[in-house]
C-alpha cells in the first residue's frame, strides 16, 4: 500500500491522479474528512482506504507491515497563520511522528517542504543541507517547515530512503477548495470571469516595479512527475528544490492568463494585505542542478504552457484532474 497524507488536498489529490493512471490502486488516503469541501478531489479516483488524519498514528502503528510508500504531503499551507502552536503540531511535530515511524519501519518517505523556508533570500535559493541551519524563513509556516527540515537533518535512524521537496510556487488543477491560498492564476481567472480585469499586488519596495515581483511557478503535474520520479528510484536522499529554475513575473502570469483566454490585458493594483506585507517574498528562483543531478532529465512546463492548459482545460469548466 502507497499512503499519501493530504491527499483530499490540492497536491495530494493530484499525486492520485498520477498514481492511479499508473496502474496504482491500493492507496492509503489521509485527510481531514470531516468537511465535504474537498470530496470533489478524490470521489472519482480509485483507492483502499480513508483514514482520518487524527486516527493515522494509530492505524500507521497497527498497519505498518502493509505500507511499501509514504508519502507526506499534508500540511496546514496558510502563510497567513499566525497561530505558533498549531502549525508546530500540524507542520512539526505531526511530521516528526511519521519520519520516526518511517525510520522505525523502515518504509521510505517522500516529504513536502517549502520555498517558504528560503524567506527573503538572503542566503540565496541552494538547496545544499549545509545553509539550512542558517535560514530565516519570513512566516511561522514557514519555520515550521523548516525547523522540521533541521530535525531530519540530526537524525540518526533513518527510513531506507527519504526526501524532502521545497515546492515553490505550485499552480494548476484541484485547489478550488484553497480560498484565499490559492494560485494567483486561480484568483485571477476567476477575477476575469466576473470583472473583466485581473488583480495585481502594488510593490511596496522601490527596487520594484508593480507587477514585477518575481515568483518561480511550477505547474502541479511537473510536481506530480518528480513525486513519482523519487517512488520510482528510491535513492538519492537528501532535500531537494522543486520549482523550473527561472523566475517569472505577476505580470508575466496575469499576461498568460489573458493570451488563454484570447483577451486584451486589464490590470488592477491593489495594495498587498498589511498582515503578510513584512512577509511577502518578492523574488523566489529555485536552484535546480541537484535534482538534475540525480537523473531528472524531464523539461518543466513553461508558465505560458501550464496556464493554457489550467485554465482551457480545467478552469473553463471547474473539472479535476
Amino acid at each position: 500500500m502507497i499512503v499519501i497524507t493530504g491527499a483530499a488536498g490540492f497536491i495530494g489529490s493530484c499525486l492520485v491522479r498520477g498514481l492511479n493512471d499508473v496502474g496504482f490502486y491500493d492507496l492509503g488516503l489521509v485527510d481531514e474528512f470531516s468537511s465535504d469541501r474537498k470530496k470533489v478531489n478524490y470521489a472519482s479516483k480509485k483507492f483502499l482506504n480513508i483514514i482520518q488524519r487524527s486516527e493515522f498514528i494509530d492505524w500507521f502503528d497497527l498497519q505498518h507491515d502493509s505500507i511499501d510508500f509514504v508519502f507526506h504531503l499534508g500540511a496546514r499551507t496558510n502563510t497567513a497563520e499566525f497561530n505558533v502552536n498549531l502549525l508546530n503540531d500540524l507542520n512539526l511535530n505531526y511530521s516528526k511522528e511519521i519520519f520516526t515511524r518511517c525510520a522505525n519501519y523502515q518504509i521510505p518517505i517522500v516529504y513536502a517542504s517549502s520555498a517558504a523556508t528560503y524567506g527573503d533570500g538572503e542566503f540565496g535559493y541552494d538547496d545544499c543541507h549545509s545553509i539550512i541551519p542558517s535560514l530565516q524563513p519570513l512566516n511561522p509556516y514557514g519555520i515550521s517547515k523548516n525547523d522540521f527540515d533541521k530535525w531530519v537533518l540530526q537524525q540518526n535512524q533513518l527510513p531506507p530512503f527519504w526526501c524532502g521537496l521545497k515546492f515553490f510556487n505550485v499552480y494548476g488543477p484541484n485547489e478550488y477548495h484553497k480560498a484565499r491560498m490559492a494560485s494567483v492564476i486561480f484568483h485571477g481567472y476567476n477575477q476575469l470571469k466576473e470583472e473583466g480585469k485581473i488583480k495585481l499586488f502594488r510593490s511596496h519596495k522601490e527596487e520594484y516595479k508593480d507587477g514585477m515581483q518575481q515568483r518561480d511557478f511550477i505547474y502541479v503535474k511537473d510536481v506530480v512527475d518528480v513525486l513519482m520520479y523519487f517512488f520510482n528510484e528510491q535513492k538519492y536522499n537528501g532535500i531537494y528544490n522543486l520549482g523550473t529554475g527561472e523566475a517569472r513575473t505577476f505580470m508575466d502570469l496575469a499576461n498568460s492568463i489573458f493570451a488563454a483566454l484570447s483577451l486584451n490585458p486589464e490590470i488592477e493594483w491593489t495594495d498587498i494585505p498589511l498582515d503578510i506585507r513584512d512577509k511577502y517574498q518578492y523574488f523566489t528562483e529555485a536552484k535546480m542542478d541537484k535534482l538534475r543531478s540525480v537523473g531528472y532529465t524531464k523539461p518543466f512546463t513553461t508558465l505560458g504552457e501550464g496556464v493554457k492548459d489550467y485554465v482551457l482545460n480545467y478552469l473553463e469548466g471547474k473539472k479535476i484532474w
